[in-house]
């Protein structure tokens, strides 16, 4: 019999020993019952699909509550070590410590083992209950940047001599950009008072805040924050995000950004993940704009280069003379670059890379689904799409989730919803989250045996209307007559019986 081992990586990915050692977290709150719920389902596929060859052997390690009234240390270096030993681990949700010291748990292992993706797929399964009409058509992958952005964010708070600082510097070197700040002046403060006490609002107490804050300072009460976007910090994440879809056979990817406010973060990581996809798989990708010059030609072999220009920017009789050159110059690049490789219809078998403003893809992954697949994006709004797309599906008691880093290969899959305390150790919640999360992890290893038994099983449960109280509520809700309720180990119970 083999014995347990450490996962590897090496030039060519993951070496996974049939023994592995698995560190894993319980989990704050509701984690102990869930993870008794899950790891019998993990253990269960995993003998089912290999017949004793293969075997996890779990290693528990600590963080959170647990962790602080064992060690009083709520992340020892213990923890950190094994994760970087073993290389992939699993983990229930964690307390956040209230105070000072650590922002958040979850953040610090992403940032200490410098998990750079956070992967979210979002798929339904049938007879969950969902708020939409087709939740069917909801099967996206979410490709969130774990690093920069906000989870990187500088901040000084309104009315310290940090703010003051940042505020003076823009002052004395970009006045243009200090401009933009409305009330960066006491003295613009003032002015805003003095507007509205003309109009007959009550007077504000000058020794109250915010106003008391800037007494005496040139600056006022502004809150002030940085978020940073670096190229190499993009290009990991949307690399990763396209690797993914061409290995998975998807068939897009769509780089969601704010770009058209803030051209130089936002903006700057839909540029570079254009130039991502363009420099590292040129021959297996289409971008969405190429797509449109290379099917004009096509559906008229003969249509000139100004007129394929037209076709695909309907604003170019109001462009300038300038302006009308750049287009013409890119479909005559295009079609010399692409038109061998990717002409006749060959880029219709290609991944398609476009890219979409953040506020119209909230609304589009609700009205029209089916055109998202692999999504990449930073991390703000990544955290608004995960957490929307989950509640066509189920909400995010069912969702799962992954941290990794795919060039070191640690990984660190999670449950993605709270402690949930006052139903600890009531052997009630649903373990959706932490057995789909497992099964992202089977996946990751490259048991995915294991893993299609495990969507098998879940499959299997739900369909047969044995649910936990969450899915019995809003079943029953619906007019579901049929549905059972069962305890968090039963639901486990039920999904290891519909693995076949």
């Amino acid at each position: 019999m083999s014995s347990p081992a450490s996962i590897t990586m090496g030039p060519k990915g993951l070496s996974v020993p049939d023994h592995p050692i698995i560190p894993f977290i319980e989990g704050d709150g509701t984690g102990p019952d869930i993870w008794r719920a899950s790891v019998r389902v993990f253990d269960a596929a995993v003998a089912k699909a290999y017949g004793g060859k293969r075997r996890m052997h779990w290693l528990e390690v600590f963080a959170g509550e647990k962790s602080f009234n064992k060690f009083n240390n709520w992340l020892p270096d213990d923890t950190l070590t094994a994760f970087r030993t073993h290389l992939v681990g699993i983990k229930g949700p964690l307390t956040t410590p209230v105070g000072g010291g650590i922002r958040s748990l979850n953040v610090a292992l992403r940032q200490m083992l410098d998990l750079y993706v956070c992967l979210r797929p979002v798929r339904w399964f049938k007879g969950v209950p969902s708020p939409v009409k087709r939740p069917g058509d909801c099967d996206m992958v979410i490709f969130r940047e774990n690093t920069e952005d906000i989870y990187a964010g500088i901040e000084m708070a309104a009315g310290t001599p940090e703010s003051a600082k940042v505020l003076e510097f823009l002052q004395q070197n970009f006045p243009k950009d200090f401009a933009k700040i409305r009330f960066g002046t006491s003295k613009a403060a003032a002015e805003w008072q003095a507007r509205l006490e003309s109009i007959g609002a009550p007077k504000r107490d000058a020794a109250a805040p915010p106003l008391a804050a800037a007494a005496g300072s040139p600056f006022g009460f502004v809150g002030i924050g940085f978020k940073p976007v670096s190229y190499i910090g993009s290009e990991r994440l949307v690399h990763s995000a396209i690797a993914y879809a061409l290995k998975e056979r998807r068939r897009s990817v769509t780089i969601v950004h704010k770009g058209n406010i803030m051209k130089f973060t936002s903006g700057a990581f839909k540029d570079w993940g254009y130039q991502v996809a363009a420099k590292f798989f040129r021959p297996h990708i289409v971008t969405e704009r190429e797509s449109w010059i290379l099917g004009n030609k096509e559906a008229n072999p003969a249509l000139s280069a100004e007129a394929n220009a037209r076709m695909i920017d309907p604003g170019f009789d109001m462009m300038t003379a300038d302006q009308k050159a750049k287009i013409v110059r890119e479909v005559e690049s295009v079609l010399a670059a692409l038109w061998s490789s990717h002409g006749d219809g060959k880029w219709k078998k290609m991944l398609l890379i476009k890219d979409s403003i953040a506020d119209i893809t909230l609304q589009q992954v609700l009205t029209r689904p089916r055109d998202f697949d692999v999504i990449a994006c930073m991390n703000l709004n990544g955290d608004y799409l995960s957490d929307a797309l989950a509640a066509q599906v189920g909400g995010i008691g069912i969702a799962p989730g992954a941290n990794i880093n795919y060039v070191t290969g640690h990984a660190i899959f999670e449950a993605t919803h709270g402690t949930a305390p006052k139903y600890a150790n009531l052997d009630q919640v649903n373990p959706g989250s932490v057995i789909l999360s497992g099964e992202m992890m089977l996946r990751y290893l490259g048991w995915s045996e294991a893993a299609d038994l495990i969507i098998k099983g879940m499959d299997g449960a739900i369909t047969a209307k044995t649910v936990t109280y969450d899915f019995e509520r809003l079943m029953k809700a619906e007019g579901d007559t049929q549905v059972r309720k069962v305890k968090c180990s039963e639901f486990a119970e039920a999904v290891v019986g519909k693995m076949g």
